[in-house]
C-alpha cells in the first residue's frame, strides 16, 4: 500500500536543503528562477520485507519498488506504484499496482498547518478469490470462495499535517479486499476505515530523522464461521478460531537522505514494525494462512504476518 500523499509531501518539505537569510542577502539582484507549473518524479526503491499497516505483503520476503508522480503547483497531484506481493495472499496476484490522485493546501492562519484529500486504489492484477485453494494435501485443492470477486480495492482519505506531525483517515469504498458473503464473511465490508497517526521528526545528528506511526484497522465485517463453499468445507475456519481482523499497528524508526558519487535523492531506512492482532493474522489465524493451495497432511501453510520484524529500505527519487 503506499503511503499517503500526505506524509509523502511532509517528509518531502523535511528533506528539502535550507537556505541562510545571510546567503539571501549576498545575492539580492539574483533572479528568482521561473517557477514550472507541473513536476514529475519517479522513484525506485527495495525493501527488506515489505510490510503494509502492519501486515507482510510478501510472506515475509524482499520487494522490489517504484513509481512516478506528476504534480501542479496548485496543489493537485497524482501518480502510479507497485511492488511484488505473495500470491500465498494474493492467489495468482504477483504485483500491486497503486493508483491515486489527490490535493493537498496549507491554511494560512496556522503557519505549517496543512491537508489533504484524496482517492487511491490498490489492484492486484489476476488475483481473484475464485482462485483461492485449499491445501493439496487437505482437502483436495478445492476452491474454497468460487463465486469470489477481486482483491481491488479502493479508499477515499482526509489528512492534516502540522509541521512534522500528520494523521489521516481513510475509508473503503466498496468491499475490503474483496471481502463480503460469497467470500465468507457475515456482509459486506464496505466502510471499513484505517486511522492513522504519523510523525518524521528531524534529530540534530547525522541528518537523521525519527520516524514513528501508529495506525488502527476497523473492519466492517467478520468472518462467518458457518460458511461453506457448497462442498461442505469452511473456509472462513482458523486453528485460532479468531474471526475479526481488526488491529492496531506501529512503526518506528529511522532514515537517512544521503548521496553516492554526487547523485543525489538517495534515502535509506531501519524500522521497526508489527501488529497486535496475532490471533488473526499469526500462523494459528485465517489472516496468515496460505490461500495458495500450499500445506502439509495436517495444516495448510501457514506464516505471522503480523510478526514484529525489523524492515530495511534503501530507494532514490529522481
Amino acid at each position: 500500500m503506499r503511503k499517503s500523499l500526505l506524509l509523502t509531501a511532509v517528509l518531502g518539505a523535511l528533506y528539502m536543503p535550507s537556505v541562510s537569510f545571510a546567503e539571501e542577502e549576498a545575492a539580492p539582484a539574483a533572479a528568482a528562477a521561473p517557477v514550472e507549473p507541473w513536476t514529475v518524479t519517479t522513484n525506485i526503491g527495495f525493501v527488506s520485507d515489505y510490510y503494509a499497516r502492519g501486515v507482510s505483503q510478501t510472506w515475509h520476503k524482499p520487494a522490489v519498488q517504484g513509481g512516478f508522480d506528476v504534480a501542479h503547483s496548485s496543489g493537485f497531484s497524482a501518480g502510479i506504484w507497485g511492488s511484488n506481493v505473495s500470491p500465498n495472499t494474493y492467489p495468482d496476484a504477483n504485483v500491486e499496482i497503486d493508483i491515486y490522485g489527490g490535493y493537498a493546501g496549507t491554511i494560512p492562519a496556522v503557519e505549517g498547518l496543512g491537508y489533504s484529500v484524496g482517492l487511491i486504489g490498490y489492484l492486484y492484477p489476476g488475483g481473484s478469490w475464485k482462485k483461492y485453494t485449499s491445501s493439496t494435501s487437505i482437502i483436495g485443492n478445492a476452491k474454497q470462495t468460487p463465486s469470489g470477486g477481486s482483491w481491488d480495492t479502493y479508499e477515499a482519505n482526509i489528512g492534516i499535517s502540522y509541521k512534522w506531525l500528520s494523521a489521516k483517515a481513510s475509508m473503503t469504498i466498496g468491499d475490503w479486499y474483496g471481502a463480503e458473503k460469497d467470500t465468507g464473511w457475515n456482509g459486506g465490508t464496505s466502510g471499513t476505515t484505517y486511522l492513522e497517526l504519523n510523525a518524521a521528526y528531524p534529530l540534530p545528528v547525522w541528518g537523521l530523522t525519527l520516524v514513528g506511526h501508529v495506525g488502527h484497522l476497523n473492519v466492517a465485517g467478520k468472518l462467518d464461521p458457518t460458511f461453506t463453499n457448497g462442498l461442505g468445507d469452511l473456509p472462513s475456519t482458523s486453528l485460532s478460531g479468531e474471526t475479526n481482523p481488526d488491529y492496531t499497528d506501529w512503526k518506528v524508526g529511522l532514515s537517512k537522505s544521503f548521496s553516492i558519487a554526487k547523485s543525489e535523492g538517495w534515502n535509506a531506512g531501519v524500522y521497526y514494525v508489527g501488529n497486535d492482532n496475532d490471533r488473526y493474522w499469526g500462523d494459528r489465524g485465517y489472516g496468515g494462512t496460505s490461500f495458495n493451495g500450499k500445506g502439509t497432511p495436517t495444516k495448510a501453510q501457514s506464516k505471522d504476518l503480523n510478526d514484529d520484524r525489523i524492515v530495511i529500505t534503501v530507494g532514490r527519487v529522481f
